[in-house]
């Protein structure tokens, strides 16, 4: 069993992370968030298997293995499948592993179809609004499990 693992999970477009929209998302680009989480989760004892996938049955499969694995939580940055996906609000729903839903902007001070996240809604707490620092905040409350 994995208890001190972490995966950090990240769906569709967060691969353009540092080129698309940076005054939203910032600057930073998914692989500089990956070398920042990991260096801190070390400093709390923990490490993490960052992934990005585009393809929302990988983000559901990739839960479904945390439960199986026994991974300690899942820090999830759903994208877009945030405000559209029950299935992902199933998959969180259907494990044990604790889910930690992470936004690098804060959705409720955008765009209207935003405002709605069938993942909170299953997760055990949200982080947002933070840009990538959200993700340290995160291991942070996973520590704490």
């Amino acid at each position: 069993m994995a208890s001190n693992l972490v995966y950090v999970l990240n769906g569709p477009n967060l691969n353009l992370l540092g080129t698309r929209e940076p005054e939203i998302y910032g600057s930073q680009t998914l692989d500089d968030i990956g070398e920042m989480t990991a260096a801190h989760a070390e400093t709390l004892g923990l490490a993490i298997d960052m992934r990005q996938s585009n393809h929302e049955g990988h983000l559901i499969d990739w839960l479904h293995e945390a439960q199986a694995e026994g991974i300690k939580a899942v820090l999830l940055n759903a994208g877009a499948y945030t405000h559209t996906s029950i299935a992902l609000h199933d998959a969180i729903k259907g494990i044990k592993v604790p889910v930690i839903e992470i936004h690098l902007s804060n959705p409720h001070n955008r765009e209207e179809f935003r405002h709605i996240s069938w993942i909170g809604k299953a997760a055990k707490a949200t982080i947002a609004g933070f840009g990538a620092k959200g993700y340290l905040l995160g291991l942070d409350a996973v520590s704490r499990f």
